[in-house]
């Protein structure tokens, strides 16, 4: 594996993910292709799965027998999203066993209708991770109040798990607590603690929900406002990232570290950028720092192995990230606001995503048992 802006960042101690999924990209060695450009993990949602599925006809033959099974387009849906993350999984395996079981993960989301429901996200997140049946899978929990509740019991019992669709503060240091005390529950009752889980930290959605709040303002004759364009997002990972460096960097945690566990990494996602005046690779370059991950859609990390900008820009950021948000409030931005509305909007889509995946499979099914016929 030679040089690049990839292994570059991870000799900063970052990882990087992609955050996309095609049955072709398996089959073709395009997944084993990226393994070796550096890629050391792979993240999934409904949305792409979706996309996958009803833009490509890499799903189809798989569609026919499993409709001729007379499986539900739900059922039809997981087993070829498992099937996926299995042999994704499987591509994945000689970086998680090189790493120690540091890195090397495919991630898998539980369907999005199970957002608010601790009880259902609970039963379903160990069903999943055994239906999986790898080492090196992580299921997708969000990070909803609910969802936080079930994660710490899924921790406690062993079960990889990436908590998603984190915007606020406040809900990151609810899942580092929950993360802590699924922990401690299990150190208790004499359980291993290498287990694994990262926490994503939603970025580029921010300032596409603030940016039009601080225009409001500028047009307004606040000039102020004008200058914290495009600076919300990456303000507001900064200050996670302190939040991380302070709760897995005292005595509570040694104690845990001593007997195995690992860092719950912060996993920058949705990292694309969302305005075309921005740099295409605002969102990877400015968030480079040791236990981090950063996945990324193809179009993003092909920016970034062609113009990257490698710098360790996270240490030390937290006192100005501060300075940033508190400014961003004195310019009537409510964050508490803008990320619970970015949480019920990202748990809507993707639950829109999910109900399209479905109603594809069913047509697909439906055309291609009568093409076969």
């Amino acid at each position: 594996m030679g040089e690049n802006t990839v292994t570059r960042i991870q000799a900063l101690g970052q990882s990087v993910w992609i955050d996309f999924i095609r049955r072709s990209m398996l089959t073709t060695g395009e997944l084993g292709a990226l393994v070796r450009q550096g890629i050391t993990g792979l993240t999934s949602n409904p949305t792409i799965f979706e996309k996958a599925i009803s833009g490509s006809t890499d799903y189809d033959d798989a569609l026919l027998e499993l409709s001729r099974a007379g499986r539900p387009p739900a059922q039809v849906f997981e087993a070829l999203a498992v099937k996926d993350i299995q042999d994704a999984a499987d591509i994945l395996r000689g970086v998680y066993d090189r790493t120690d079981g540091a890195d090397g993960y495919a991630s898998i989301e539980l369907p999005p209708p199970l957002a608010h429901d601790g009880r259902a996200t609970l039963s379903e997140g160990r069903r999943l991770f055994a239906e999986v049946a790898r080492p090196n899978v992580l299921i997708k929990v969000p990070a909803t109040p609910e969802g936080i509740k079930a994660f710490r019991t899924l921790i406690a019992e062993g079960i990889n798990v990436n908590v998603t669709l984190i915007f606020s503060l406040e809900a990151y240091r609810g899942v580092m607590e929950a993360y802590l005390r699924g922990l401690e529950q299990r150190a208790g009752k004499g359980g291993g603690l290498r287990v694994a889980s990262v926490a994503s930290f939603f970025v580029s959605r921010v300032d596409a929900a603030i940016d039009p709040l601080l225009r409001a303002r500028a047009d307004g004759g606040d000039a102020s406002a004008r200058d914290l364009l495009g600076k919300a997002a990456i303000a507001n990972a900064r200050a996670a990232y302190a939040l991380f460096k302070t709760a897995f960097g005292g005595e509570r945690f040694a104690a845990l570290q001593a007997k195995g566990a690992r860092v719950q990494r912060p996993l920058w996602a949705s990292t694309s950028t969302k305005d075309p005046s921005y740099p295409d690779t605002m969102y990877v370059d400015g968030l480079i720092g040791p236990d981090t991950v950063n996945t990324m859609p193809p179009q993003t990390l092909d920016a970034v192995l062609d113009h990257g900008a490698v710098a360790p820009t996270l240490e030390g950021t937290g006192a100005s990230a501060n300075e940033t948000l508190d400014a961003l409030a004195a310019a009537g931005v409510d964050m508490a606001e803008v990320t619970a509305k970015l949480l019920h909007d990202g748990v809507a889509s993707f639950a829109a995503s999910y109900d399209a995946v479905l109603a594809s499979v069913e047509a697909k099914c439906g055309a291609l048992a009568e093409a076969a016929t």
